[in-house]
């Protein structure tokens, strides 16, 4: 026999029986106890006011010939969405004094304070002026969560311009109160 090989198995079998003789002694002893503390934080949600439009009509053309009164056939429309609760306000302008024609060469231009809008609800019309915003919608109170309807009509007494296609730009600025 290997003197060699026992004493390593006799060094095993120490090794065995201290490791069973720890594990026994560590394993016997009382259960650990889950330790634990608690805090707490303030959560603070600050909510800005806010105001959109969406859905504003694109576009939209009178037509007639000099010295009708051309309508709106369809209101010019828009949602106007605020959680302002003071309320909101809508005004329009024309960006230039002028509507201009789109043929080369054609020189009339038509003014755009003969361009006159009024709220369809309350149906008043005023003139437009360059520079100067036109007040088409008040509301003192918040707008619906999915927002409010809002729409104009426009009118205008075609001058005696040549035939042309007169363009121009509105804007419009909705403003919480």
């Amino acid at each position: 026999m290997n003197a060699r090989a026992d004493t390593g198995r006799l060094w095993a079998a120490v090794l065995v029986a201290v490791g069973a003789t720890v594990t026994g002694v560590l394993g016997t002893g009382a259960p650990a106890i889950a330790a634990s503390d608690t805090g707490s934080t303030t959560v603070g949600v600050e909510v800005g006011s806010s105001i959109t439009v969406s859905g504003l009509t694109p576009s939209f053309t009178l037509t007639g010939n000099p010295g009708d009164v051309a309508t709106t056939v369809t209101p010019v429309s828009m949602t106007i969405t605020t959680n302002n609760f003071a309320g909101y306000t809508v005004t329009v302008e024309p960006a230039t004094a002028t509507l201009t024609g789109a043929i080369a060469g054609n020189t009339d231009t038509i003014p755009a304070s003969d361009l006159e809008v009024a709220d369809s609800v309350v149906g008043t019309f005023a003139p437009l002026i360059f520079g100067t915003p036109v007040t088409v919608f008040t509301q003192a109170t918040a707008s619906a969560p999915t927002g409010d309807a809002v729409a104009e009509n426009y009118r205008l007494t075609i001058p005696f311009v040549r035939p042309d296609t007169y363009t121009g730009t509105l804007n419009y600025i909705a403003t919480t109160l």
